[in-house]
């Protein structure tokens, strides 16, 4: 992952929550439940979110699997992990956190029930090969689950497209100082495949026997959701 990417986080890491609140109205909370149900995820499993961030997903999964469970964040800027051991603390809850590429974890085979990642394939060099490092590292059977932006169509689209061009950048510069980071955000999440198109992608990774796309609020995101041959 570019050197460009991990600072842009880097630099937002400190207020990155807060502004995910504000920027998303609390939805995101939604959307990482909406992950969570998908992936069919029970007490007892063993999970690994890549590109955790503070490590929201992580927390959720937690909160589903139970003590019995394992759940795993990584990210691989450091930065971003920071404060999500002390969010887990403050819940109650035992994750593990740890520095690690999405491109190169370094976990053996077939080591997870599930995996995921939560708007940060859009950010990764090759999301093939990310989408084929999650599967690795789960057992056939398990799932890769992959929340991530979409492109709404019609008069909602057009709105969502304003707030991410102009609001977003405004709000994001304001909150955390750099407009640019937000200005980036949402250009990515409009240019990157969604919907059909990633499904397209899955399948290039070769490594799913099925998949499906679950839009989520008028398709403004997706969960997809992979069953790992």
């Amino acid at each position: 992952m570019s050197t460009e990417v991990r600072q842009l986080f880097s630099s937002i890491a400190t207020r990155y929550d807060v502004t995910n609140e504000v920027l998303s109205l609390g939805v995101h909370r939604l959307w990482r439940r909406a992950a969570v149900r998908y992936s069919q995820a029970r007490q007892g499993d063993r999970i690994l979110d890549c590109a955790t961030g503070t490590g929201e997903l992580a927390l959720a999964f937690k909160r589903k699997v139970g003590a019995s469970g394992r759940v795993v964040g990584t990210d691989f800027c450091p930065e971003m992990l920071q404060s999500a051991p002390g969010k887990a603390t403050q819940a109650g809850l035992s994750v593990e956190f740890q520095v690690a590429d999405v491109l190169a974890l370094p976990f053996a085979d077939a080591s997870f029930d599930v995996s995921s990642i939560s708007f940060g394939i859009r950010n990764v060099d090759d999301p093939v090969k990310c989408l084929n490092e999650m599967a690795r590292v789960v057992r056939p059977g398990g799932c890769v689950v992959v929340l991530e932006f979409g492109q709404p169509q019609g008069l909602f689209g057009a709105l969502f497209r304003f707030y991410g061009e102009t609001i977003m950048p405004a709000l994001g510069g304001l909150l955390t100082g750099n407009r640019t980071a937000y200005e980036y955000l949402p250009r990515t999440a409009a240019a990157f495949p969604a919907g059909e198109r990633f499904l397209g992608l899955m399948d290039q990774a070769g490594a799913f026997q099925d998949r499906v796309a679950h839009p989520l609020t008028f398709g403004t995101s997706y969960v997809y959701v992979g069953t790992v041959r």
